[in-house]
């Protein structure tokens, strides 16, 4: 049976991808690669809408983050994070961590912070020095109003804006520059089509300044200023992923020749088409800021999880993802980040009414699929 993933990272790797990852190993410090890195570098400001650098790390997305927040912060350094999930949380965890002064703000899990909030919270604490946002929440399929948070920041203050953009990325809207975000988080598992491994960091002018400003800071292989001088001359710090970067290139023109702006549209048609075909199946939605990425939707009542996806994979090769914390056993995660179409989300929505009939959950056959048709060729 053909296995079909739609879990938001890893993600499915395109082929003509993997073959270029299957070519001969090169060595990362000569021409040939640092040519490479040069087009993955130039690549990268593309997708990000900067034209400032975007460095990349051998490391997961959460590599990133503690990159940003080492590289930036001193020990004390108020910083204010928005929690409204388990990567929200990450931020507040790396905050303390490095000894910041973490003020954390938690939301219901589901819903988005509004920008009249976080501007409140920067007026109650004026001398925070940073705020670090999720533009996607991978484990509620929640997205915030990033470009609206990013300018209710900066009318209240200069604090340094940190966007984990791991599952946003290739999937949402997002202009580095014209936002005014000062760093930026994606990982290669995402919306990037590539095996975990690689963290890519888009950093601002002003950040820029602050990292090569501070001295003695506790990091070695994360430093952030390590990586932007050896930007300068596309190259690495240390060795890299070599084969991952090279993947990357593939992966990176294929983005580019859809054209960034039809990814957008892509991933917005494919999440719309996806939730009305769960809806269609009597299933409700999680998330009352649905993000592009990923839609979290409830399992119907009585429907036991293990069950249900230990069905959706044997009997109809389909990965889903589990929901997380309170939410384990009560919500499931359906992928449309990456390399979908819309025949993806026929089949995945297909193979949902099969497994809900094996279980004996009421609904019309067909109708889920029906939905699906409806919403992609009515559009």
């Amino acid at each position: 049976m053909k296995k079909r993933l739609f879990t938001p990272g890893p993600t499915p790797v395109p082929e003509n991808v993997m073959l270029r990852m299957a070519a001969p190993i090169i060595h990362h410090r000569n021409p040939e690669f640092m040519e490479i890195l040069q087009r993955v570098h130039d690549d990268l400001k593309y997708l990000f809408k900067t034209t400032q650098p975007v460095v990349v790390m051998t490391c997961s997305g959460t590599g990133g983050m503690e990159s940003a927040i080492s590289s930036l912060f001193r020990a004390g350094d108020k910083v204010i994070t928005v929690n409204g999930g388990k990567f929200g949380e990450r931020w507040g965890e790396l905050v303390r961590i490095f000894g910041g002064n973490c003020v954390e703000e938690k939301v219901e899990w589901g819903k988005a912070i509004q920008p009249e909030r976080l501007a409140e919270l920067l007026r109650q604490h004026p001398d925070a020095v940073g705020v670090c946002i999720t533009h996607s929440e991978t484990s509620t399929g929640t997205a915030s109003d990033v470009k609206a948070l990013c300018a209710a920041i900066r009318e209240q203050s200069d604090a340094l804006i940190l966007v984990d953009g791991i599952t946003a990325i290739g999937a949402h809207e997002f202009h580095f520059d014209d936002w005014g975000a000062d760093i930026c988080i994606t990982g290669s598992q995402k919306g990037l089509m590539m095996p975990p491994g690689l963290a890519l960091i888009a950093v601002s002018e002003r950040a820029q300044d602050i990292i090569n400003s501070l001295k003695g800071q506790p990091q070695c292989y994360l430093s952030l200023k390590k990586a932007l001088l050896a930007h300068e001359g596309n190259d690495t710090p240390f060795t890299p992923a070599v084969t991952l970067i090279i993947g990357l290139d593939e992966a990176l023109q294929m983005l580019r020749s859809e054209g960034i702006e039809n990814v957008w549209s892509r991933h917005e048609r494919l999440a719309g088409a996806c939730k009305q075909g769960c809806e269609a199946l009597g299933m409700k939605l999680f998330s009352s800021s649905p993000s592009f990425a990923v839609t979290p939707v409830w399992l119907p009542e009585g429907v036991d999880w293990k069950e249900f996806n230990k069905t959706l994979k044997i009997n109809n090769g389909i990965t889903v993802a589990a929901g997380q914390d309170d939410f384990a056993g009560r919500i499931f995660r359906i992928s449309h980040l990456g390399y979908y179409d819309e025949l993806d989300m026929l089949s995945v929505i297909g193979g949902l009414e099969r497994t809900l009939k094996t279980m004996n959950v009421p609904f019309e056959i067909g109708a889920g699929v029906s939905a699906v048709q409806r919403a992609l060729l009515q559009e």
